[in-house]
């Protein structure tokens, strides 16, 4: 017979309708807002005291929690409402203080089979179901004078090449740099060598001197500017290499104004975790053990980072010249060292970090060298306002501890290896920030919360009505029109819109409102491909063909005219996918994914039907189209 499928293209079709099924379901539950709270550091546990002492806070506020959940790393606690979570968030890191990272979050209400299984609510955009916002403030001002440390210390080096002879060069705390000598001539002639290696620097000398010669080098304002667009670009990549690390999809980093990023993550499934390691100002700076001979003004002393460490030694005295910093820091992975068994980060410098360690360590054989870890902190405190009102207050605090003071056993080139951490997991997360790039200045958070819709409620329920029109009208439009394969055609375009979810709910793709539009295009493109089959048929009997035969023609002979235009259609969506961002390639994910099943769906469901009502009947004399 022409039209007969045999058995297993039926129970593929069913497999197909009962997995989209199944994974379409968990996007009807809705998720519960929640706080979520983890360590500032990834060696910190997070156990069950702290869960109570989270619900015992808002007990005490009155806020309704249920649903609290506690691992090593995380607790979570749900609340009713979005009005409630933000109040909570507030009252639970006043309650645990510093020391934790509290963050909005969602929590799942998806049974936890269909969990077990992947079947996951299909993830929504920013301008559909929201996510978390970060505003981070760069401080520019420290990058200028990090800069300014850097020249003082690359003045003395050329004067001592060029043997011009000098009293002291310091950065002062104004961002700029005062050189004394002793003799007009020595002054006058270390402005003259200088002048052409720091083209951003203006010199002066003061108008009144007696006993003493000096120059000062303040920057230009274009060299302000410049340092400061290069640590507000450096921090954007640093954040955007971060942000791919946490595996986030879609996520949104850029500038705003001046010395601000904005970076919004839509659909993160652990903010807490994100606000940690995106807000993590870290940076490594590899310096000379002070020895008997260094001058108490040329060294510094820090704390152990290692508390054992801290109670047997004392504090660490370093000198104050970096040798190299964390930005020139080419990889870094975390293992463990074959003979102890302790978590370590191995480090691979660039050519220029690694020329300079190989330079000072092979004249320092023997001397110490201390690993300084460095992180910019901030603490949020509930302070009484002017009006007597509870507000929060944020101040940023910079902590500095050595990770280890080791001798230098010979001279070290681009690779070696740091020791002395606590935990593989804060191995692992000092790997991840060096890896994605050091930070050219520290950043502080200004705001933090979540994203509601961007075009607003009243939009996205207009995007779900339009879809659901759209639905329902091509439905009645094909039953009016082709009757009994019409039929066919609507539950045919059903099962491509379940396909087309679970896809997207398994590939882990981010819907957003511009995809919804791309769907909406979808079911009109699936019909219209049942249209082209449909009226092949009714061509086939106008010719004189059999209903078996003119059904057979029908899907046979309009399929390569299907094929050619969904394959065009998907070239294109392919290429709005590769060159496009934001919306635009949030419309190509939902039209390639939507092309793919209507080729299967349109086709495949709707012959299979034709085939089972119509293919086993030998004397068909007339079909209901």
């Amino acid at each position: 017979m022409l039209n007969r499928y045999p058995l297993w293209k039926y129970l593929l079709l069913a497999f197909f309708a009962v997995v989209g099924a199944i994974y379409s379901i968990p996007n009807m539950y809705k998720p519960d807002p929640a706080i979520q709270v983890s360590g500032d550091s990834s060696a910190k546990i997070i156990d069950a005291p702290v869960l109570a002492k989270m619900e015992a806070a808002l007990k005490a506020a009155n806020i309704e929690a249920f649903g609290g959940e506690v691992n090593s790393k995380t607790a979570t606690l749900r609340v009713r409402d979005v009005e409630q979570q933000l109040i909570a968030r507030k009252i639970i890191q006043k309650s645990l203080g510093d020391g934790y990272v509290v963050a909005l979050n969602t929590a799942s209400t998806t049974p936890a089979w269909m969990q077990s299984i992947g079947a996951n609510p299909l993830k929504l955009g920013l301008d559909l179901a929201g996510g978390v916002h970060f505003l981070l403030e760069v401080d520019t001002d420290s990058a200028v004078a990090k800069r300014q440390e850097i020249n003082a210390d690359d003045m003395k080096e050329k004067m001592r090449k060029a043997k011009v002879r000098y009293a002291g060069v310091a950065a002062l705390k104004d961002n700029q740099i005062h050189a004394r000598f002793r003799s007009a001539d020595a002054r006058d002639e270390a402005i003259t060598l200088l002048k052409g290696d720091f083209p951003t620097l203006v010199f002066t000398t003061p108008d009144n001197e007696q006993n003493e010669f000096s120059f000062y080098a303040n920057f230009t304002e274009a060299g302000v500017r410049e340092i400061e667009d290069y640590a507000l670009s450096q921090n954007l990549i640093t954040l955007r290499n971060r942000v791919n690390e946490l595996g986030v999809s879609e996520p949104i980093v850029q500038r705003q104004g001046r010395n601000r990023i904005i970076v919004q993550l839509a659909g993160i499934q652990d903010p807490a975790e994100a606000k940690r390691v995106i807000g993590k100002t870290a940076n490594l700076e590899f310096r000379l053990g002070a020895s008997a001979e260094t001058l108490v003004s040329n060294k510094e002393a820090f704390p152990y980072k290692d508390e054992l460490m801290q109670m047997q030694r004392g504090n660490a005295e370093l000198e104050r010249q970096i040798i190299v910093t964390g930005d020139r820091v080419s990889n870094a992975t975390s293992s463990f060292d074959p003979e102890t068994n302790q978590p370590q980060v191995n480090i691979t410098l660039d050519s220029l970090g690694g020329t300079h360690m190989h330079r000072v360590t092979r004249n320092n054989v023997g001397r110490g060298m201390g690993i300084l870890f460095i992180e910019y902190k901030t603490r949020t405190q509930t302070v009484k306002n002017a009006a007597g009102e509870d507000v929060e207050k944020t101040t940023q605090y910079v902590e500095r501890k050595v990770i280890s003071l080791a001798t230098i056993q010979s001279a070290l080139g681009v690779q070696f290896r740091i020791t002395g951490l606590d935990s593989p997991a804060e191995a692992s997360e000092l790997a991840l920030l060096l890896r994605a790039g050091a930070l050219a200045a520290p950043m502080h958070f200004v705001e933090e919360r979540t994203i509601g819709p961007s075009l607003g409620a009243d939009n996205i329920q207009r995007g779900v009505d339009a879809t659901l029109w759209g639905f329902g009208l091509v439905v009645l439009f094909m039953i009016i029109a082709y009757r009994v394969f019409g039929i066919f055609a609507n539950i045919a375009l059903a099962l491509n819109l379940v396909m087309m979810i679970t896809m997207l709910t398994m590939f882990g793709a981010t819907l957003t409102l511009p995809g919804i539009a791309g769907i909406v295009l979808t079911i009109g493109m699936a019909v219209d491909a049942n249209v082209l089959i449909h009226s092949r048929i009714r061509e086939e009997l106008k010719n004189g063909a059999s209903p078996q035969q003119a059904i057979y023609a029908g899907y046979e002979r309009a399929f390569i005219t299907i094929l050619d235009a969904n394959l065009t259609t998907l070239i294109v969506g392919v290429i709005l996918f590769a060159i496009g961002t934001g919306p635009i390639k949030g419309f190509a994910v939902t039209l390639i994914v939507g092309i793919i099943t209507t080729m299967y769906a349109s086709v495949s469901c709707s012959r299979a039907l034709a085939n089972l009502v119509y293919g086993r009947r030998k004397n068909l004399q007339k079909i209901s189209i």
